[in-house]
């Protein structure tokens, strides 16, 4: 059985090898690719999508699958074998329901509507993006219905971000952690002028902030010798192997910390693919468990660690050394209330972790009625404005601000907004197991010590790659599933302090 599981994963590596070439082509095409570039680049991409699925489903592969399944399992769960076999068996028995033509056809659609988003966002034309919108729709719900769902199409792509999660599920939990936000957000409102934002708004130099955020992700942790940072129209980040995972950010001259937090943002997803074992790479077990465990760590490291008051009191320091004579009256305490600043705002990426929330409810439920039918294309930014008014108050004034903010439907990712959200819980859940393992650790920032947060990280997430389903990893680790109640009560602590109300 050795040896055949030695074949299995020399034929495996092959496909990652080239889902890993690939991936090269995708971030070359945000980060430097010339515009006039775009129809070979999707010619290309479309071609190792059709090569690597195709080598993917070889009927070898499936045999090899079956005869290697429960030897693996009876080497225990926690085993190499075991692991390796349970993620593989999962994608494969998802690629082979996929029709090659649908998977080549799914990837020149989505490489074609990265360039129509990048240039229609500049332009806040919608009108020029709805085309692809169309398109990519009309092939998540052909794999949608390849794939199998029971109640919904959206299940069949919401599995493939978070595996085992359902709308249904998604539906109570979303409800329940609004109904919890609202109240905060109505007192924040009543005490709106007690908390400005204005130290961190103004004129930063670009190059400035760059070499500002390079600093923090390094010191967060992040390996330069094995990734890079570099500028996108929408940051993301992309793991080509253990020993190369790359991140972008987006810098916004009157906005700081649109750069902060968004490369600590990439950073968290960044450390988690950096943390992955070696001998994870290009096996089924290199990467997260889900999106949604992967945006834990983008989440925590973003907001638990990046906007704490100690973290603050480490980072005044460098900004009063890369902005000369912006900070020099500033203290932690006012840094920390101004980048805490909870408010309606028109950008997602740009939210506090207040109101965060509600833009993912927002996409959550456009969805759905996109794919449903209930919504036609044509009339989407008419519903995001509404949509945006019911639960902020506020209205975008174009499209670039309001339903052309996001890539995620330009690049045919139809259910994973909801992961942000889990990401959120999970990442509450994850303060308190570090409360419990090593008190003290909120405070660790103030002196730049970032390394025995990512240790815990990588002891208790990092190490188990995608070896267990989500909700296993975080039983077997935690002694729970995702839960609301922890998220709620950190939100309530930290707002009603800055804030000055009763939680």
């Amino acid at each position: 059985m050795k040896e055949k599981f030695q074949e299995l994963k020399k034929r495996v590596s092959e496909v990652y090898a080239i889902n890993s070439a690939s991936a090269v082509l995708s971030w070359d095409q945000q980060v430097n690719m010339p515009p006039g570039g775009a129809g070979a680049r999707a010619a290309s991409l479309s071609a190792l999508e059709e090569l690597s699925h195709a080598k993917f489903t070889d009927p070898g592969n499936g045999r090899l699958i079956a005869e290697l399944y429960d030897w693996a399992q009876g080497l225990g769960e926690d085993s190499f074998e075991a692991g390796y076999l349970r993620a593989l068996k999962r994608d494969h028995e998802k690629a082979v329901k996929l029709p090659p033509e649908l998977v080549g056809e799914f990837s020149r659609a989505v490489s074609e509507a990265v360039n129509a988003w990048t240039k229609a966002r500049e332009d806040s034309d919608f009108k020029a993006f709805a085309p692809h919108l169309r398109k990519v729709l009309d092939l998540n719900l052909r794999k949608a219905e390849a794939l199998g769902y029971k109640n919904s199409p959206y299940d069949a792509l919401l599995d493939l971000y978070e595996p085992g999660a359902t709308r249904a599920e998604l539906e109570p939990v979303l409800g329940k952690l609004a109904g919890g936000l609202k109240p905060v957000i109505k007192k924040i409102a009543a005490r709106a002028g007690s908390v400005s934002n204005a130290l961190v708004l103004g004129d930063f130099d670009e190059s400035a902030q760059m070499d500002l955020v390079n600093d923090i992700v390094q010191k967060l942790g992040y390996d330069f010798s094995r990734g890079r940072q570099d500028r996108s129209a929408h940051p993301f980040t992309t793991d080509f192997s253990v020993d190369d995972v790359r991140i972008t950010t987006r810098t916004q001259k009157d906005y700081l910390p649109m750069a902060i937090f968004g490369s600590a943002h990439e950073c968290g997803h960044a450390l988690y693919g950096q943390g992955t074992p070696k001998e994870f790479d290009f096996t089924p077990l290199a990467g997260g468990a889900s999106q949604g465990m992967h945006e834990s760590q983008s989440r925590f490291w973003e907001n638990i660690v990046a906007r704490s008051l100690p973290f603050c009191r480490w980072l005044l320091p460098l900004l009063r050394e890369r902005f000369p004579g912006r900070f020099d009256k500033a203290s932690p305490e006012l840094l920390y209330s101004a980048v805490n600043r909870s408010a309606p705002s028109m950008i997602r990426v740009e939210a506090d972790e207040v109101t965060y929330n509600l833009h993912i409810l927002l996409r959550f439920e456009m969805e759905i009625a996109l794919l449903e039918g209930k919504l036609k294309v044509q009339d989407a930014p008419e519903l995001w404005n509404s949509k945006m008014k019911d639960f902020f108050g506020i209205a975008p004034k174009n499209s670039a601000e309001g339903i052309l903010q996001d890539i995620h439907w330009a690049y045919g990712m139809i259910g994973y907004f909801p992961t942000y959200t889990i990401g959120n819980l999970i990442s509450a859940q994850l303060a308190a197991g570090l409360d419990k393992d090593r008190p003290g650790w909120r405070e660790l920032p103030a002196k730049g010590d970032f390394a025995p947060i990512l240790s815990w990280l990588r002891a208790r997430v990092h190490v188990h790659g995608r070896k267990y389903l989500p909700g296993r990893l975080l039983e077997k680790e935690f002694g729970e599933g995702v839960k609301v109640e922890p998220f709620l009560d950190y939100i309530k602590a930290k707002y009603s302090a800055l804030y000055g109300f009763k939680p």
